[in-house]
């Protein structure tokens, strides 16, 4: 199993640098507003560079592995696929003691994702199954292998198997572990056919982009994605939609027990870990996080 190590060491970015950036690399936006956007994610920095632009940079060395492959993959991809998503503008370097690669993309609008703001979720569910659909038919030529560069999505759910451990000891007299171990020994065993095909591997409500009528509008944030397998975009299944979406989502792709079972253990995973992290608090993450974990146990 490869060695996950210690979190990234994140650095910082302030709005003065991103304005040192663009005016140093691309100075025909220099005259342009910058500013951050409400909602700052964990892996990148992200600033509105006028109206309709952002400025995305990553937080971390680690991050910035999945510049090149955005750059790269989403331009082919992007034609193949039903809805809108973040098409690099210009590939931005190092510059103004800002180490990594960056990028300059479409500003995309929308809401993300979230039980309540979706209009209609088995439409919503069909919707977002049609996506990987159309993502999971992309040719696969080429494409990035799991690996640093997406933290092993598409690899085997095994990568994870020591985090799953811990956090399952950690919350042991907190919840009753049980079925929760009996989820994840069964995705650790369900096997793969082996066929890559295309995953986005961060299906996250965040990464969903909702219109003003609560539909699927946009997928932004492809740095987790590669070709491998694609179970890993099934945990969405459980970490956002209904009981009836989730139905209609898998029916609609046709997944298979195994796979199914794989997915199931994806977004075992990560709720396992932030129910550890959030022991004892009542904050909207830890709620979210039991939230998700009785729809992960409802099957």
């Amino acid at each position: 199993m490869p060695d996950l190590g210690p979190p990234p060491e994140r650095l910082t970015v302030h709005v003065g640098q991103v304005r040192r950036l663009i005016g140093e690399q691309f100075p025909r936006w220099a005259g342009l507003p910058v500013r951050p956007v409400a909602r700052v994610g964990w892996d990148n920095f992200t600033f509105h560079l006028g109206d309709t632009m952002v400025v995305r940079l990553p937080s971390a060395a680690e991050y910035a592995l999945a510049v090149g492959k955005e750059q790269r993959w989403l331009p082919v991809l992007a034609p193949q696929l039903p809805l809108p998503v973040p098409v690099p503008l210009a590939h931005g370097r190092p510059g103004a003691d800002y180490p990594f690669p960056w990028s300059v993309n479409p500003w995309l609008p929308g809401e993300p994702a979230s039980t309540g703001r979706v209009s209609d979720p088995v439409p919503f569910a069909l919707d977002l199954a049609g996506f990987v659909a159309a993502l999971q038919k992309a040719g696969t030529e080429g494409g990035p292998r799991p690996g640093k560069h997406n933290w092993f999505r598409g690899a085997t759910l095994r990568t994870y198997d020591a985090q799953a451990r811990r956090a399952l000891a950690a919350l042991d007299g907190h919840l009753d572990v049980g079925p929760a171990d009996g989820i994840w020994r069964t995705a650790l065993a369900a096997p793969w056919d082996g066929v890559d095909v295309w995953f986005h591997g961060d299906l996250a409500p965040g990464n969903l982009l909702l219109g003003d009528d609560g539909k699927l509008a946009a997928v932004i944030d492809f740095g987790t994605c590669g070709i491998g397998d694609p179970s890993c975009d099934m945990a969405i299944a459980w970490t956002l939609l209904t009981a009836d979406g989730r139905q209609a989502f898998r029916e609609r792709l046709s997944v298979d027990e195994a796979t199914w079972a794989r997915g199931r253990g994806w977004a075992l995973w990560k709720t396992l870990v932030t129910c550890a992290r959030t022991v004892g608090r009542t904050d909207e993450e830890a709620a979210n996080a039991r939230r998700v974990l009785g729809e992960i146990f409802s099957g």
